[in-house]
């Protein structure tokens, strides 16, 4: 009960301090890199979208979507859910990986330990930190046989570096993406501020992608299908009291920053890291808000750097 009344208290400052004006407050660092930066400051991803335009074609997206479906925390108090990351120091011992799309795979070696943590569900995107060097490695559908590592994807990311993938390459995520920068992670939560754009899945897409996503797994041309890369945000108006303390700090970061299309999956599930502080109960209020509630905002003008 401490850490809902303690993460609601933070969020209603935070909150007052945006309505004043004042410069929105950093976000919880990295965990066991607090070294490392999640990507710059004028990435993308850590950029706030609450002043762009909507975009012209906003309604017709959000319905296919889906208008009366709720938000879904993809992740929770049970270490069996959600993406979890590892992080490790610069002298772990890296290990050869063989990739089934090997053509848009980073070759490695991965520094992967004897028992990293790997999500549990089919996607077995597994996430690497090396804290010394703050590089990001990630990996997709990633499993250990009696040949050694294997992966259906990978991708290696230097977290000080606002370099993208070359368009049209996969990456450990469907849009050709990093995963760890749109994760939901407790830290932010505790403190009552996430600083970046989320992560979440669509269950159709188009055959087609817009920046920041390089890759795209659609299933059609139609202009009603959104694209991979895709930035919706919550509408201002939204009245945030109804939401308790963890979904609020939650709710706020998508008014402000926003969430990405990254993969195909079930409508409006949200990614995140799960920790056993996260309060289940106050994460489903995110179900509250529906496609209803949301905005497709124009990036057109958004890019990396300055």
């Amino acid at each position: 009960m401490g850490i809902r009344t303690a993460a609601g208290v933070v969020s209603l400052v935070v909150l007052a301090g945006l309505t004043a004006g004042a410069a929105t407050p950093r976000a919880a660092p990295l965990g066991a890199a607090p070294a490392c930066p999640v990507f710059p400051a004028d990435n993308v991803w850590n950029e706030a979208v609450s002043g762009l335009p909507v975009a012209t074609n906003s309604a017709t997206l959000l319905q296919t979507i889906g208008l009366t479906t709720g938000l879904h925390p993809d992740f929770g108090s049970y270490a069996g859910y959600g993406i979890p990351f590892n992080t490790v120091p610069g002298s772990q011992p890296k290990l050869k990986v063989r990739f089934g799309y090997a053509a848009e795979s980073d070759p490695g070696p991965y520094p992967i330990t004897s028992r990293p943590k790997i999500e549990a569900s089919s996607d077995h995107h597994t996430l690497i930190v090396d804290r010394d060097h703050c590089k990001l490695y990630e990996l997709w559908n990633a499993r250990h046989t009696s040949t050694g590592w294997r992966a259906g994807s990978g991708a290696i990311w230097a977290l000080g570096s606002n370099a993208l993938r070359p368009d049209g390459w996969t990456s450990a995520d469907a849009a050709g993406l990093p995963v760890l920068p749109g994760l939901v992670r407790y830290r932010e939560v505790a403190t009552g501020v996430i600083d970046h754009a989320l992560r979440f899945t669509a269950p159709q897409t188009r055959s087609a992608h817009i920046y920041p996503a390089r890759h795209d797994a659609g299933s059609g041309s139609s202009g009603a299908l959104p694209p991979m890369g895709l930035r919706v945000r919550l509408k201002a108006s939204f009245d945030l009291s109804q939401l308790s303390p963890q979904a609020r700090v939650i709710a706020v970061a998508l008014q402000h920053y926003g969430m990405i299309l990254a993969d195909n999956g079930s409508p409006w599930y949200v990614s995140g890291a799960s920790n056993p502080g996260f309060n289940d109960g106050d994460l489903r209020a995110l179900n509250r808000i529906t496609g209803a509630d949301l905005e497709v905002v124009d990036t057109s003008t958004l890019r990396n750097g300055p």
